[in-house]
């Protein structure tokens, strides 16, 4: 049993900048899948907020 949470792991990513290439978990997989998920929604807020001249 773990207690990675892979959603809030690729939000980290992106809060960090680091790219969405360096998923680490297997292509295809549930936790691959929720790991693009979190980085997409913090890069996609951080875009956002960057063409707003924030």
């Amino acid at each position: 049993m773990t207690d990675r949470d892979p959603f809030a792991e690729g939000e980290r990513a992106a809060r960090e900048n680091i790219p969405a290439e360096a998923n680490p978990y297997q292509n295809g997989s549930d936790e691959h899948a929720l790991w693009v998920a979190g980085h997409e929604r913090v890069a996609g807020a951080i875009e956002a907020g960057e063409s707003e001249g924030r």
